[in-house]
């Protein structure tokens, strides 16, 4: 039942980073703690692996179709690393309650930036001081959560630089895989505590599903996948603020 549980899991992951671009890690850490046991702070360690895995397969079709911003996404990447480190050396030495309370508020500003109306006009290149900004944010919750930080991407893409959805989409795709490698590598600490089984297999389904995904999700409506995502992440929100106090 577990590997049965962590197909369908892994296939939802997958489906929601295909059409949306974020949101893999957002998921995953509440599912293997409330799931499937694993301790905040192993699920964090243990999403980034099912994110990074499946965020660099969707982003394959993407890179296909000339769909990610290849200097915005590894600039954001880059700049991030201070913060995506230090981040993941901060984690290490939260309790359980403050990470998913951290967890949770990430989650409702999430679910917000989803829901605000794209500005129109002709795409625009990322200001300095804004991808400076956003990506030392993007690091930051990458190291201390084990969020990709596609949520982050998206929205300013979108909202302030009016790129397509299907081109901000796939930079994030690309910026959470790079980071979700980095921050991986850095709870490396925490490798050999955790039961890799039920992350594997819900990897494999997330890697399908998500190249699937990924490929038809230009045929959905971009507005309508938004305020999907953002009804799911305030449902997460609430639930992972009401499991850590009440539960």
């Amino acid at each position: 039942m577990e590997i049965f549980g962590a197909l369908i899991a892994g296939s939802f992951i997958g489906a929601v980073l295909g059409f949306v671009g974020a949101g893999g890690a957002m998921l995953s850490v509440p599912i293997l703690t409330y799931l499937f046991g694993f301790t905040p702070h192993h699920a964090s360690t243990a999403a980034l692996a099912i994110v990074f895995l499946a965020a660099a397969s969707g982003a394959i079709p993407k890179f296909r179709k000339a769909d990610v911003l290849i200097r915005e996404a590894l600039t954001i990447w880059a700049l991030g690393l201070i913060t995506n480190v230090g981040g993941s050396w901060i984690s290490h030495r939260l309790s359980d309650g403050a990470i998913m309370t951290g967890f949770a508020v990430v989650l409702a500003s999430a679910g917000t930036s989803m829901l605000i109306k794209p500005v129109t006009g002709s795409e625009k290149r990322m200001s300095p001081l804004v991808l400076i900004a956003v990506s030392l944010t993007i690091g930051l919750i990458t190291g201390l959560f084990g969020i990709g930080g596609g949520f982050l991407a998206i929205p300013v893409l979108v909202l302030a630089f009016k790129t397509p959805q299907s081109k901000a989409a796939g930079t994030s795709l690309a910026i959470i895989s790079m980071n979700s490698l980095t921050a991986l590598l850095a709870h490396y600490s925490n490798w050999s505590e955790i039961n890799w089984a039920i992350p594997a297999v819900m990897a494999m389904a997330a890697i399908i599903v998500a190249t699937s995904a990924s490929h038809h999700s230009a045929k959905f409506s971009a507005v309508s996948l938004r305020r999907a995502f953002a009804l799911l992440l305030y449902t997460v929100a609430l639930f992972t603020l009401l499991q850590t106090y009440l539960g």
